[in-house]
């Protein structure tokens, strides 16, 4: 497919804001390059850069980020940075990122609900909802904009790229404001997942509360944890243990298969509130083994060792199904999405635990 081009009003407001900044476009950039401009905190003072690229830009390997200032990172006056450069309070560090350059993957996008208001599709695994600084074209977004280009859909909430399921798209205004509305104000809105963990929970059924909060600690931003008691933000999801099974060459290694209710909506709450109880998805590179598998997955430099821990290329998370008020007659309606092939196979290779 053809390199994406920037239409001329994009194009001519990227110029104007380099010049309002005070930014050289430096000789070797491409006239094409979309310009991102990171601020330097005070308290990231006297950071290398490829450490302090490595956190802005969320899901990246330190070798990720030197490869990104070896090829893209300038300062404001054009001139090129070096990955050890010590950086200073409020310094200006420019990327000049190709432009997007991706062939649309022929992805099918199975539909699970349609009518005059609502779309509902099967999201499979890997693929990214909405355009991002890696993704643009292979998005479900810009997809479903190639194939239904008479159509004007947004995107009603979002699931991870790993997590497939359930994505619901209003094919109205009247639709876009109401579902938002029942979204934002949990009213009406159930949301079920069924997910695989490590481990056999010794309860059938379990209500987790723990509140959560951004992961400070952690070097990727998108990380969660437990907050403190009395702080973060409320969560809850419901937990039904569905079976349990195990290895049939190793009858130690035990997995459940889950059934998740979200109360709330935070951030990988689900994955956050399993690993918490002790039971962390297979296959998860955030909340897992190690969390450096996140980086090193995004990246595509996960070692065979990495992919023997995780025992899936992907966290096994399913968004089953979801509930909502019809936003035209009110009424409860239902939209589920089948388990994808990959965590049916995982589960069918295991083995249920002797009497």
């Amino acid at each position: 497919m053809p390199r994406r081009r920037a239409d001329p009003l994009e194009h001519r407001e990227r110029k104007f804001r380099a010049l309002r900044e005070g930014i050289v476009r430096p000789d070797d950039v491409d006239d094409e390059a979309i310009m991102r401009v990171l601020r330097v905190p005070p308290e990231q003072t006297g950071f290398r850069l490829d450490r302090f690229l490595q956190r802005q830009l969320r899901a990246t390997s330190r070798n990720r980020a030197q490869l990104i200032i070896q090829t893209c990172a300038y300062g404001v006056k054009g001139k090129r940075l070096k990955k050890n450069h010590r950086l200073k309070a409020h310094e200006r560090v420019v990327l000049w990122r190709p432009a997007w350059d991706e062939e649309v993957p022929d992805t099918e996008l199975p539909v699970v609900y349609e009518d005059d208001d609502l779309l509902a599709i099967c999201k499979p695994p890997f693929v990214v909802v909405h355009p991002t600084a890696r993704h643009h074209r292979s998005t479900v977004a810009m997809i479903l904009a190639e194939r239904r280009p008479d159509e004007h859909l947004t995107l009603l909430h979002r699931i991870d790229r790993e997590t497939s399921g359930v994505l619901l798209l209003a094919r109205t205004r009247h639709c876009d404001r109401e579902v938002k509305i029942q979204f934002e104000e949990r009213r009406d809105v159930e949301k079920r997942y069924e997910a695989i963990c490590w481990g056999w929970p010794e309860w059938d059924t379990h209500r987790c509360e723990l509140p959560l909060e951004p992961d400070g600690h952690s070097p990727y931003r998108v990380k969660m944890r437990v907050a403190a008691p009395d702080t973060g933000q409320a969560s809850a999801t419901t937990f039904e243990v569905l079976e349990r099974r195990c290895r049939r060459d190793d009858p130690s290694r035990r997995y459940a298969r889950l059934r998740c209710t979200l109360h709330t909506g935070r951030q990988h709450q689900i994955r956050v509130h399993a690993t918490a109880l002790g039971f962390p998805l297979v296959g998860d590179k955030l909340y897992g083994p190690d969390e450096n598998m996140h980086a090193r997955g995004a990246d595509g430099e996960l070692t065979e060792d990495d992919m023997k821990r995780l025992e899936m290329a992907r966290q096994a998370l399913h968004a089953l199904d979801i509930v909502i008020s019809h936003p035209t007659s009110g009424e409860r309606l239902r939209i589920e999405a089948p388990v994808y092939d990959d965590m049916q196979q995982f589960w069918e290779r295991l083995t249920l635990p002797a009497p």
